[in-house]
């Protein structure tokens, strides 16, 4: 009986510290997840107190319902226009975390490791290239093996901040597309297949002969697929690493919003279609308790958790920014 009621005790406290926890609600870009999962992670080691839930959905989605405030935060590849931050109910922050690259992946024989400049990715995308031994692909790899094969093109079907920066590149480096199409989480896309996530799009592509698409570098890394080097602003082929990235951010003129693009960045060293990533957060937080442990979980973040973006392939916000991005942090009010 002694036995049967310690067990009992056990279970109660078992349950009490269950009820306990808090759990915080995320939502939105798939291109950080990996990094904000290994955060949560470590967090909870950190403070057992709180667990983060973050639904990697999109980052229109995290615009949505950060907007809404069905989340405690929001994520998001692409800052939020001027008109969708008009309709949130009070100052909406937008965090920047880390940096990271589109890569251009694809299927063909052999995985060779293709050159490709911004002309040629927007004439694809527009459907206006069609063919993988096109001489506007050929012309850029002299040497490589390329078959007459129809090209299949893969893009997101949902909103999304890998799109954004995706098409905000091609509207740098095409009058056609900037025209035709423009920028934004959800296009019009002219051509090609939808897939959900960077994790629908690293799909499509694996088991699509002829596929080419955009996804985050750690996605292509981790299904094995192979991507792009890509002539950049000063007419280098640069390939897509942590250091390109970093190259490329180093050129960024930040704004105090923190909403800036770094695609197309000039630099010889710069990879031309990277990006950061922004968490969203309401400065005057609604729930004094969640936004006491939201601010701890950012201040460790941006003082512990940065050392971790590079071992999968993001790159951490340089020193004079991530300060910044502290300073900004003690201005959220619980």
């Amino acid at each position: 009986m002694k036995k049967y009621l310690a067990l009992l005790a056990l279970a109660a406290i078992g349950v009490s510290h269950a009820s306990a926890q808090m759990l915080i609600n995320g939502a939105g870009a798939t291109f950080p997840f990996p990094i904000y999962s290994k955060w949560f992670d470590e967090y909870a080691k950190i403070d057992p107190s709180v667990r983060f839930n973050y639904q990697s959905i999109g980052s229109g989605g995290g615009q949505k319902q950060i907007l809404a405030e069905t989340v405690d935060f929001g994520a998001s590849d692409g800052p939020m226009s001027d008109e969708n931050l008009a309709k949130a109910p009070r100052k909406l922050l937008h965090i920047p975390t880390v940096a990271g690259a589109d890569v251009v992946s694809y299927n063909l024989p052999g995985a060779p490791t293709l050159k490709l400049d911004g002309p040629t990715l927007a004439a694809i995308f527009l459907g206006t290239i069609t063919k993988w031994n096109d001489p506007a692909i050929t012309g850029q790899n002299p040497g490589t093996a390329i078959p007459d094969v129809d090209i299949v093109v893969v893009h997101r079907s949902d909103g999304s901040g890998t799109s954004y920066i995706w098409t905000d590149y091609l509207s740098k480096v095409s009058p056609e597309w900037k025209q035709k199409v423009g920028k934004g989480t959800s296009v019009s896309w002219p051509t090609g297949l939808g897939g959900k996530g960077n994790e629908g799009v690293s799909g499509q592509i694996k088991q699509t002969p002829g596929a080419i698409g955009y996804i985050e570098l750690v996605y292509a890394k981790q299904n094995k697929l192979p991507f792009a080097d890509i002539k950049n602003a000063a007419g280098v082929y640069i390939t897509p690493s942590i250091e390109s990235v970093t190259d490329a951010l180093a050129t960024a003129q930040i704004p105090d919003d923190y909403r800036f693009s770094i695609t197309n960045a000039p630099g010889v060293a710069s990879y031309p279609i990277a990006s950061a990533t922004w968490l969203l957060v309401y400065q005057q937080q609604s729930d004094p308790a969640k936004g006491k442990k939201l601010v701890e979980f950012l201040k460790w973040a941006f003082k512990d958790g940065e050392g971790m973006a590079s071992t999968l392939l993001y790159a951490p916000l340089p020193d004079a920014l991530r300060k910044r991005v502290l300073d900004t942090v003690d201005t959220i009010k619980y």
